[in-house]
């Protein structure tokens, strides 16, 4: 499976944006997809995931401003951020996995695969 971040841009605090991990190369219905973002000068972190059943789990400290839905049609997957703050400035990218269950899905090394990662900046 390969996979395309995109989206990322530069909004100021209040705004929106939404990201889209777009996949290539495998029937994609079947994966897990999550959302990690790393912040410059600190690790990489869980934003968010959806099952292939559509249900999702969130950092708890996102809860309520993210968003993640998926299309398996167009084999896509998206992460719509509101309410943004400049703390949410970072490199966001996607992921994928099939063998995921409910303790690792925040586990970055539970995904297979990985997209090259989008940049979102946050001015205040």
């Amino acid at each position: 499976v390969q996979l395309q971040a995109s989206g990322g841009g530069l909004v100021q605090a209040g705004g929106s944006l939404r990201l889209s991990c777009a996949a290539s190369g495998r029937t994609f219905s079947g994966y897990t997809v999550g959302w990690f973002r790393q912040a410059p000068g600190k690790e990489r972190e869980f934003v968010g995931t959806i099952r292939w059943n559509g249900h999702t789990r969130y950092a708890d400290s996102l809860q309520g401003r993210f968003t993640i839905s998926r299309d398996n049609a167009k084999v896509t997957v998206y992460l719509q951020m509101n309410s943004l703050k400049p703390e949410d400035t970072a490199v966001y990218y996607c992921a994928a996995g099939s063998r995921l269950i409910s303790s690792t899905l925040s586990q970055e090394t539970a995904y297979d695969y990985w997209g090259q990662g989008t940049q979102v900046t946050v001015s205040s």
